[in-house]
């Protein structure tokens, strides 16, 4: 069967628009979701004045800012304080990892101090005061839990949704691109800013590499190579455009039967579009002082993550639907910490001013309602070390939290056992996290289905659900 699907994922007679009959796709998830795509691609060819964006139902949200730390945040230091009177003693952790045989081993204390803020009085950690400043915005899901114990995988795991390498999953921004596309014809769906863990958080997968991640920067050049030559105005960019469409039109009328290089075009045209927009949505010259210190701009731990918060606020403004941002990413993630917690300390303070201050100029413009912030890493920490002071991977309990977007503010929802090891109350499996992200966009993750070689393949696994208890 793995050779079947191989086989006829890389035939591009059996599957022109990439990897998948788009037609199937839109056939399985409903005539809501073929006038949300049908609608896109007609706008983007010119038949509609605008997009005809129709999802399953009314959006709480518009757009998404996902922020993924990389490496796994230890939620004990964090968001879900324990006290410290196991301390010192021995504790079960079978089926820790791949290893079922019974073990013990000795919980370290946590050494934060936490705080309750706001009219939720929920406690955050020493680490994150700035967060602990708007926790009241926040909904925080204590019982997160995933399959996967190292990196690589787990990380594979929180993007798609699925752990298994049959077929090539696309990742969750990847999902919301396909699916209701962009508002602004001039950039792309979906953006990423920072450097991830795994290519797999950038891909389209099945879906194809036309509604994969565009990488962004800040600073003068948001995408490598896309600066037009020097002494080109926008008027002659936007005349080198209309021929170059004239042609591609020409090309596509006598070779429409390779829809391959359809999309190709497609791409080159979004391209050549973004060399007019891109610039000056990462341009800062506008920001007032009082907002670029909001989040931190200008002070050594905070500028880089900063600019990309800042950024991530304008492309929502200009209606990029899914926005990633992936923090201390490449190889494991800094925030693995096995060594010492206070690793943790400085990744921290990167982050901390920042993402309140996202949260309070959204908040601010009245975009808060119609953006979804969410924030996650792909496990957490072991109560216990590694004969050290620092703490082992955990997918069996962690915290990810939710902001915005039709989400109900001051909550927490879940929690895990006495020492942090395992989620015990309403544990959330990340399908459901997924399927909670693209409720609140509209979409029913329950249609989201497409065929592979005659398989049905859903983009959230069968079982899943959203959240309910988190919507506003």
């Amino acid at each position: 069967m793995t050779n079947d699907i191989n086989m006829s994922m890389s035939n591009p007679c059996i599957y022109p628009c990439g990897r998948v009959s788009r037609r199937k796709f839109l056939f399985q998830a409903g005539a809501g979701f073929v006038g949300t795509a049908m609608g896109a691609l007609l706008a983007a060819e010119g038949k509609l004045a605008g997009p005809q964006l129709l999802p399953h139902f009314p959006a709480r949200a518009k757009s998404v800012i996902f922020l993924f730390m990389c490496g796994g945040v230890s939620h004990i230091d964090t968001f879900d304080p324990k006290d410290n009177k196991f301390a010192g003693k021995l504790i079960d952790a079978v089926g820790f990892g791949d290893n079922m045989a019974e073990m013990k081993r000795p919980v370290i204390p946590c050494q934060r101090t936490f705080t309750r803020y706001g009219q939720s009085g929920i406690p955050v950690s020493d680490w994150f005061p700035h967060v602990g400043g708007v926790v009241d915005e926040l909904a925080l899901v204590r019982s997160m839990w995933c399959h996967e114990t190292n990196h690589f995988p787990a990380v594979v795991e929180m993007a798609t949704g699925h752990r298994d390498r049959i077929v090539e999953h696309p990742c969750l921004g990847s999902w919301v691109s396909y699916a209701l596309g962009t508002e602004n014809q001039n950039l792309p769906a979906f953006v990423n800013l920072g450097r991830p863990s795994s290519p797999v958080q950038l891909s389209g997968g099945y879906l194809g590499a036309s509604v994969a991640a565009t990488p962004f920067q800040p600073g003068e050049t948001p995408i490598p190579n896309l600066r037009p030559p020097k002494g080109s105005d926008a008027e002659e960019r936007e005349r080198q455009m209309r021929a170059l469409e004239d042609l591609n039109r020409e090309f596509r009328d006598e070779y429409a039967v390779n829809s391959a290089i359809a999309a190709r075009t497609k791409a080159f045209e979004l391209a050549g579009r973004m060399q007019l927009s891109a610039p000056e949505a990462v341009n800062f010259s506008g920001e007032s002082e009082s907002v670029k210190r909001l989040y931190g701009l200008g002070e050594k731990e905070t500028d880089d993550f900063g600019k990309q918060l800042l950024l991530a606020r304008r492309l929502v403004e200009r209606g990029v639907r899914f926005i990633q941002i992936c923090h201390a990413g490449g190889g494991n993630g800094a925030w693995d910490a096995h060594g010492t917690m206070d690793s943790h300390a400085p990744l921290c303070r990167q982050v901390d001013k920042p993402i309140a201050g996202l949260i309070c100029d959204l908040r601010q413009r009245g975009l808060l309602d119609e953006t979804l912030v969410v924030w996650t890493s792909e496990f957490g920490r072991t109560p216990w070390s590694q004969n050290t002071t620092g703490r082992d991977h955990n997918p069996k309990g962690f915290t990810s939290w939710l902001a915005g977007g039709g989400v109900k503010s001051g909550l927490i929802y879940g929690s895990t056992d006495d020492v942090g090891y395992r989620a015990v109350e309403n544990p959330v499996y990340i399908s459901d996290l997924q399927a909670t992200i693209l409720q609140l966009l509209g979409l029913d993750h329950k249609k989201m289905e497409v065929e592979i070689n005659g398989r049905p393949v859903r983009l959230v696994e069968p079982g899943s659900q959203p959240i309910w208890a988190v919507f506003a």
